[in-house]
């Protein structure tokens, strides 16, 4: 039998899944003791010990929270609970959706081995089931951990059952295989890739949820890449963007390369609410607003339906359980993100509002930072030097730091021959009682006038390359 270039590229992506699965790190929870501290052999009472730090997630804040602290001081008894036993890089992945040279699931994941080896602090593999702030213990599937101070990071979650409340736990879980969102790391990134490297013909359909999601240029640029996977492959068909606002992160610079690049292939509908999904019939159905003009507030309603081929349906975010188990005060929207401490002294802080000895980094924080990696890396350093402050009886005051040029700069592949990017720049300020953020789209090509550049795609990938550096190394 004669095999296609399109069945080797199907058969190498199946490949690479399978690599990215079965490389995953036996992580144990196995802390490096400390130059001239007492050691234990029995790794039990380590697992089960107490630590003068506990974090609870392994992505990039929870990581750079631990590395900072060894680096200040490597007697700091540091011990991260993660649930997955490797590290998977959400940013950037849609460069492997793209078929962007140089990205696949493989490179995208990490062992965190490295990291453990490098910079001395613990690590337990296992789920968060409970948190009992008076006893200051974190209860997990493994048993219990002790702490001093907590730091929480464990990411986002998906709220269908708040989206969509007459569907029951089957068909979520059925969505959830068949329609898989790809913002959290894991087999979900496996699956829509095998979908996307998969398909022969017909449309894929993304949607944008409305409030606060995950890094929300995300689904833009997947559009874009996939597009140009799309068009790299000779596959007839093009992405289709349900977006519940009219909003998109990077506006000017996506619209220009949809229109410039794509040309045609990318089309984005604005105010489109899902009311259903048939993943067995592949059929959307949504209700699209129309507003006359901006004084127009109801606007024309129109319930349309939508096939495809292949479908990213992206839900409603909203903060990990783990949040919800600590207890701590969190914001009243569908996200819950965690209330900040504020004080005179400490006008800002990544401490939560609800106890002085529980913090909050990454994508849950109450802080109006953008949800990014480059945000987490910038917060989980300034959280680390305020606990290392607390633990050496000293005082610590984030606002020092601010305001910050270039706190968080994320940037977003837009095309892959020529390779060409597009970026965002926050600034971070003191804001009231959090940290607040300006964001810039600077033209990438001033020359010819153009957001994106190949120079921000090689900035892109320097980026990258820079901050698995930062978090392994």
């Amino acid at each position: 039998m004669n095999m296609t270039r399109r069945d080797l590229f199907k058969f190498a992506g199946i490949s690479a899944a399978a690599a990215a699965v079965t490389g995953c790190s036996t992580t144990a929870f196995d802390p490096l003791p400390a130059k001239g501290a007492a050691t234990s052999l029995n790794t039990a009472n380590r697992v089960l010990g107490k630590h003068q730090v506990v974090i609870i997630g392994g992505g990039w804040g929870g990581l750079t929270v631990a590395k900072e602290l060894k680096k200040i001081d490597s007697k700091f008894d540091v011990a991260i609970i993660e649930k997955n036993d490797s590290f998977m890089s959400c940013p950037l992945s849609n460069c492997n959706l793209g078929g962007v040279e140089g990205f696949n699931l493989g490179t995208l994941t990490h062992d965190y081995d490295q990291a453990i080896e490098k910079n001395g602090y613990g690590m337990l593999t296992a789920s968060v089931t409970g948190i009992d702030r008076v006893a200051k213990m974190v209860h997990t599937s493994k048993g219990s951990v002790g702490y001093d101070i907590l730091v929480m990071a464990p990411g986002i979650d998906y709220n269908y059952k708040g989206q969509f409340p007459t569907w029951d736990a089957a068909k979520i879980a059925k969505v959830k295989r068949l329609a898989p969102a790809a913002l959290v790391p894991g087999g979900e990134h496996i699956a829509l890739d095998r979908m996307v490297k998969n398909m022969d013909e017909g449309d894929v359909v993304i949607t944008v949820p409305a409030g606060k999601y995950r890094c929300p240029p995300a689904p833009f640029e997947r559009a874009s890449m996939i597009a140009n996977f799309m068009k790299k492959e000779g596959i007839k068909g093009k992405v289709i963007i349900l977006n519940e606002t009219a909003e998109i992160a990077k506006g000017a610079a996506f619209k220009e390369t949809w229109k410039e690049v794509n040309q045609g292939a990318v089309e984005h509908r604005d105010n489109c609410k899902i009311i259903d999904v048939d993943v067995d019939k592949k059929v959307i159905t949504y209700v699209q607003t129309t507003f006359a003009n901006k004084e127009d507030t109801v606007g024309t309603k129109q319930t349309l339906t939508q096939s495809y081929g292949v479908f990213n349906f992206i839900p409603h975010n909203m903060s990990s359980p783990v949040i919800e188990m600590s207890g701590v005060a969190t914001t009243a929207d569908g996200f819950k993100k965690v209330k900040m401490a504020s004080s005179a002294e400490k006008p800002v802080s990544f401490a939560t509002a609800t106890d002085a000895n529980v913090f909050a980094v990454g994508d849950v924080v109450g802080h109006a930072i953008p949800p990014s990696g480059q945000s987490s890396i910038w917060s989980g350093k300034e959280c680390a030097k305020e606990i290392a402050h607390i633990l050496h009886g000293k005082s610590y005051s984030v606002a020092s730091s601010l305001p910050y040029k270039s706190a968080n700069v994320c940037y977003s592949m837009v095309n892959g021959s020529p390779e060409e990017a597009i970026m965002v720049n926050h600034e971070f300020m003191v804001s009231g009682p959090v940290i607040g953020s300006k964001g810039s789209v600077p033209k990438g090509d001033t020359v010819n006038d153009k957001y994106r550049s190949t120079a921000l795609a090689k900035a892109t990938r320097e980026w990258y390359a820079g901050a698995m550096r930062d978090l392994f190394n």
